[in-house]
């Protein structure tokens, strides 16, 4: 059965987050949530009992989230997952057995957490409202007590630590880095690096007066930008921003590089974070081979033909998959040694629908093809799963540039 990943550290977010991917928090109180059977036991683990109630409160929050409150649209998407109630149960389940065999064995790998470490989090989060009649407040319309806050907060940060337990020292393979490293170079063939120096909109006079001093070598262009520009993240470091194609550039200035050779210097450019002098300071050109019908096709041979940042990131991106792997294979060890014991689904939850009613040829077809939905929206942990590729380089661009004046357009 797939596992649902339903930890996430919530220490910098807020209340509701906490209540989306926080089982226990959530679904706390005595369970009741409508019919007589979310009184009854859902499952127990090693003797522990996890509540009907529990488990039903947290499908029903999902539904409510979604927007899928009325049994049409509830039943139709348990069709396009193909999943019937009792499946969709066993999963959310599943994310319940989980988190208690976090909860009793973490301490096996020595992993604790200070009860001094989580009331920091917590004063830290209660200090964002204006005083603690609407910190009350907002715990309550989240179904929450301070005591399952505080008791969430710790289980989210024993999850952390522990994950940072499975520690990787070795390097990744060299063909692993090499697969990926053929992804990169497909994907970012072209891409071109750059620097910038970032004036603000009124000082077009400045602006001009230091290009003219880099267009007649009397001034370094990565000396300017330390001196000049406003864009502080990148002035330490000689105006650099990195790939065009791991960023999303606003338009102005990425049009303005697409026209640069390596080396080149642009004129002004205006972009609604101010005025820019862009140069490209390098270009990258994947290696090709020819097929005997003219086309060309990139193909990597060696990780030392694509440039050494993105290298990098590959390494650090297996690293980190290598020790989710670890990580998830400790847990499903703990959960098969552990005595967990799943009793039915009562009748009368509110999410039991009669999911044949919703069926159609197309949806059977199609249901082979869907994505699981209900684990991703369980699922609080997808980073855990990056297996290095370009997509994930890309993003990991994007959120690098934003906030820092750099010209990355807001996602």
């Amino acid at each position: 059965m797939k596992k649902l990943h339903l930890v996430k550290t919530v220490c910098a977010v807020g209340i509701s987050a906490a209540c989306v991917w926080g089982l226990a928090g959530c679904a706390g109180g005595n369970g009741s949530s409508g019919g007589s059977g979310t009184d009854s036991v859902a499952a127990t683990v090693n003797g522990v009992e996890i509540s009907e109630g529990d488990v039903t409160k947290y499908i029903e929050n999902l539904r409510t989230q979604y927007g899928m409150t009325d049994e049409d649209s509830w039943g139709k998407y348990l069709v396009q997952l193909d999943k019937n109630p009792a499946e969709f149960r066993e999963q959310v389940i599943d994310a319940f057995v989980t988190r208690e065999v976090i909860r009793a064995h973490a301490a096996d790998r020595g992993v604790t957490v200070d009860d001094a470490e989580v009331n920091g989090y917590v004063d830290q989060m209660k200090s964002n409202y204006e005083n603690d009649e609407k910190w009350q407040a907002a715990l309550e319309q989240s179904g929450m007590t301070e005591d399952d806050y505080r008791a969430e907060v710790k289980l989210q940060l024993t999850d952390k630590y522990l994950k940072e337990s499975f520690t990787v020292d070795e390097d990744p393979s060299e063909a692993d880095q090499l697969q990926y490293a053929q992804m990169y170079a497909t994907a970012y063939d072209g891409a071109r690096r750059s620097s910038h120096i970032l004036f603000d909109s009124g000082a077009e006079a400045t602006a001009q007066e230091v290009l003219d001093k880099i267009n007649s070598g009397a001034l370094d262009f990565a000396e300017a930008a330390k001196e000049y520009s406003h864009d502080t993240a990148s002035a330490e470091k000689g105006g650099d921003i990195g790939w065009d194609k791991t960023s999303k550039l606003v338009t102005e200035y990425q049009d303005a590089l697409n026209n640069l050779q390596k080396d080149q210097v642009s004129g002004l450019v205006t972009s609604t974070y101010g005025i820019h002098i862009i140069k490209c300071t390098d270009v990258y050109q994947a290696p090709k081979t020819k097929a005997e019908d003219g086309t060309e096709k990139v193909e990597i041979t060696s990780v030392d033909q694509i440039p050494s940042d993105w290298l990098d990131t590959i390494k650090q991106s297996l690293k980190s998959q290598a020790q989710s792997e670890a990580y998830q294979k400790w847990v499903d060890e703990q959960r098969e040694a552990s005595d967990v014991k799943i009793n039915d689904m009562p009748a009368d939850v509110p999410y039991n629908v009669d999911v044949t009613k919703y069926k159609t040829d197309e949806s059977a077809a199609q249901s082979g093809n869907s994505t699981d939905q209900g684990a991703q929206a369980g699922s609080a942990d997808n980073s855990s799963n990056n297996s290095g590729n370009a997509d994930n380089a890309s993003s990991e661009g994007e959120q690098k540039s934003e906030g820092s004046g750099q010209p990355a357009e807001a996602s």
